[in-house]
């Protein structure tokens, strides 16, 4: 959601007139597109048919990438606000790169199988 909101507030600027803003504008797109294909992944579990795909790092991977292209994308319209939409955009842009930040946080757990609790490495050690 937060992603769509990112991506509406850049289109309502003048990103056009402006490369930088065009930069901003393909990062907001390009990975709220990939979050939704990953969203329905999960939500129709065809991670499940695809077991061969290590998913806990490849989210993790596509996360930290996403972190950090939005990090650039703030960096990118830091020096450019002027305009309420800029600025609009520039805390939703936050929050988004917060949140993926946490998420990469949380799939690097998964990943290194950090999440589990002391039943479940007791049920699986003994079976």
């Amino acid at each position: 959601v937060l992603g769509l909101l990112v991506w509406a507030l850049i289109a309502d600027t003048t990103y056009h007139l402006h490369a930088a803003y065009g930069w901003v504008m393909f990062v907001s797109i390009f990975f709220w597109i990939v979050t939704v294909l990953f969203f329905i992944t999960y939500l129709l579990q065809l991670q499940l048919k695809f077991y061969m795909i290590p998913w806990p790092l490849v989210l993790m991977i596509f996360n930290a990438a996403a972190t950090v292209l939005y990090v650039t994308a703030f960096i990118t319209c830091g020096h450019r606000a002027h305009a309420w939409g800029v600025l609009l955009f520039q805390f939703f842009a936050c929050l988004v790169m917060i949140t993926y930040g946490v998420s990469t946080f949380f799939s690097f757990r998964a990943w290194k199988g950090l999440g589990s609790n002391a039943a479940t490495s007791q049920v699986t050690d003994h079976a």
